[in-house]
C-alpha cells in the first residue's frame, strides 16, 4: 500500500528503528533533549542548516513543513529485551546527566522481538527474536509490528531507520531481481534473503519510506526498489556517512579541484563497540569493506584524468580494539603529488565518537523521508545520498560521492518541496 499523508504534516510521526543499539539510543537520548530545550542539534542539518537563495539565508525548517522534534515518537525492534534506557547504558556513549536527563523517554522505548538470524551476523546472538515458518511469516508480523505501535502510540505516520549491524556480504541474485520471486524466496526460506530484506520488505508493503544506515544490501536490490517505486513509498541507502568516509568526502573533492594526484589512500579503524565486534567477522567486514572502498571513484575521475587518479592503492581496515568502546579511532595515510610528480603525505588522525556523528542523520533522514513521502515521492531518493557512504541511484549507475555536489543537489530537491 501506498503512503497517502497529506502534504503538511499532522499528528504524530513514529520513528521505528531495528537495532536499539548504540546510536538509536543516542539518537532518541538527543532528540528527547533537544525538544526539551536542554541541547542543541549540532550536526543536524533540518534542524540548523540554511537554504541560500538568491543571497538570502532560509532556515530549512521555515522552508519546508518538516514534522516537529515534539511529534516524534520513538520505538523500534531488538535481539535484546533491554529497554533504551538499559541498551544506552550497556552502549556508554553519553554522559551520566546527560542520559539521566533523557531517561524517561529511554525507559519508555521498549523493543520489540525482532527478526535475526546468526548466520548473517556471526558475532552476535540474540534472545529478544521472533520465530515463524517462513521468512513471509517474519515479514507479516513486522507489517503487523508497524501498525500496531502506530495505533497504540496515536501516530498518523511512520518511518524507519535501520541502525541495526552490519550483516554478511551477500551477492545479488535471481531472487533479488523482480518481486514475485523475491516473494516465492520469501515462502521459500531463501537462504539469500537477510534480515535486513525481510525488514525492507515489510516496511514498503506497510506503506512507510526506511532509510537503511548500514551497507547491507537491504534495500538495494531490484526487487524491493521498484516495489518502492510501484507503491509510492520512499527509502534510501545506504551505510551512514560518518568518521573516516566523512573525512575522504570532504578531502578528496578537494584533490580533484586543484587538480592534485593521488597514488595512495590507506585507512584503518580501531573500534570497540556492537559494531566493532560485528565487524571482526570477515563475513560483516566485507560489506562494510566494498562500501568504503567505493566512495572516492566517481570523485576521482580517472577516466578524465588518468594521469592523476588512474592507478590509486586504495585499502580499507577495521580491527576490533574493545578498550576503545564508541569512540573510534581513524588513521588515514594519504600519498599525493604535485608539480612535477613530486610526492607528498597527508596524515589524518581522527578521534572520532561514531554514534554522535549518526545520531543527527537517523533524525535528518526520519523528518526528510517523511517529507518526501508527503510530496508523493516514491522509490530511490538521490538527494538522500549526503547522508551515505555508499548511496543508492535510481538506475543502479555510480554515485555522486563529493559532499558538496551531495549538498547541492539535497537543497534542490528541498527547494521542489517548499512550503
Amino acid at each position: 500500500m501506498s503512503n497517502t499523508s497529506p502534504i503538511n504534516h499532522s499528528g504524530r510521526l513514529a520513528v521505528l528503528m531495528p537495532g536499539l543499539g548504540a546510536v538509536a539510543t543516542t539518537f532518541i537520548a538527543g532528540a528527547s533533549l533537544a525538544r526539551r530545550g536542554l541541547t542543541a542539534p549540532t550536526g543536524s542539518l533540518t534542524q540548523l542548516g540554511d537554504i541560500n537563495q538568491d543571497g538570502q539565508h532560509t532556515p530549512i525548517l521555515d522552508l519546508v513543513d518538516l514534522a516537529p522534534l515534539d511529534d516524534l515518537v520513538f520505538g523500534g525492534w531488538d535481539i535484546y529485551e533491554d529497554t533504551a534506557w538499559d541498551a544506552a547504558l550497556r552502549a556508554d556513549v553519553l554522559k551520566a546527566k546527560d542520559l539521566e536527563a533523557a531517561r524517561e523517554d529511554l525507559q519508555a522505548v521498549k523493543p520489540m522481538k525482532a527478526v535475526f538470524d546468526q548466520r548473517y551476523v556471526r558475532n552476535l546472538s540474540g534472545t529478544h527474536v521472533k520465530s515463524a515458518p517462513t521468512k513471509m511469516d517474519l515479514a507479516l508480523a513486522l507489517i503487523d509490528d508497524i501498525e500496531t505501535f502506530k495505533q497504540t502510540h496515536g501516530c498518523d505516520r511512520a518511518v524507519g531507520v535501520w541502525c541495526g549491524s552490519t550483516e554478511v556480504f551477500v551477492q545479488p541474485s535471481a531472487v533479488h531481481m523482480d518481486l514475485e520471486s523475491f516473494e516465492q524466496g520469501l515462502r521459500d526460506n531463501n537462504d539469500a534473503i537477510s534480515p535486513s530484506m525481510i525488514y525492507a520488505y515489510a516496511f514498503i508493503k506497510s506503506g512507510t519510506p526506511l532509510a537503511n544506515g548500514a551497507p547491507n544490501l537491504g534495500l538495494d536490490i531490484p526487487a524491493l526498489q521498484k516495489l518502492a517505486l510501484d507503491t509510492g513509498v520512499p527509502i534510501a541507502g545506504k551505510d551512514f556517512k560518518t568518521g573516516q568516509t566523512l573525512m575522504k568526502t570532504i578531502l578528496a573533492p578537494g584533490f580533484a579541484t586543484r587538480m592534485i594526484g593521488l597514488n595512495g589512500w590507506y585507512s584503518t579503524n580501531i573500534l570497540g563497540n556492537t559494531d566493532g565486534a560485528v565487524l571482526d567477522d570477515p563475513g560483516s567486514f566485507k560489506t562494510k569493506e566494498v562500501s568504503k572502498l567505493s566512495v572516492l571513484d566517481s570523485i576521482l575521475d580517472k577516466e578524465r584524468y588518468p594521469d592523476l587518479y588512474e592507478n590509486i592503492a586504495h585499502k580499507v581496515r577495521i580491527d576490533y580494539y574493545p578498550p576503545r568502546g564508541d569512540n573510534k579511532e581513524g588513521w588515514d595515510n594519504i600519498d599525493i603529488f604535485g608539480w612535477m610528480g613530486y610526492p607528498m603525505q597527508i596524515k589524518v588522525n581522527f578521534l572520532c565518537r561514531d554514534s554522535i556523528l549518526a545520531a543527527p542523520l537517523v533524525l535528518d533522514l526520519a523528518l526528510l523521508l517523511d517529507l518526501a513521502a508527503r510530496h508523493n515521492r516514491g522509490g530511490v531518493q538521490e538527494w538522500l545520498s549526503f547522508y551515505f557512504k555508499s548511496p543508492q541511484t535510481q538506475d543502479g549507475g555510480l554515485p555522486v560521492h563529493d559532499l558538496f555536489v551531495q549538498r547541492t543537489h539535497l537543497d534542490n530537491a528541498l527547494l521542489e518541496m517548499k512550503k
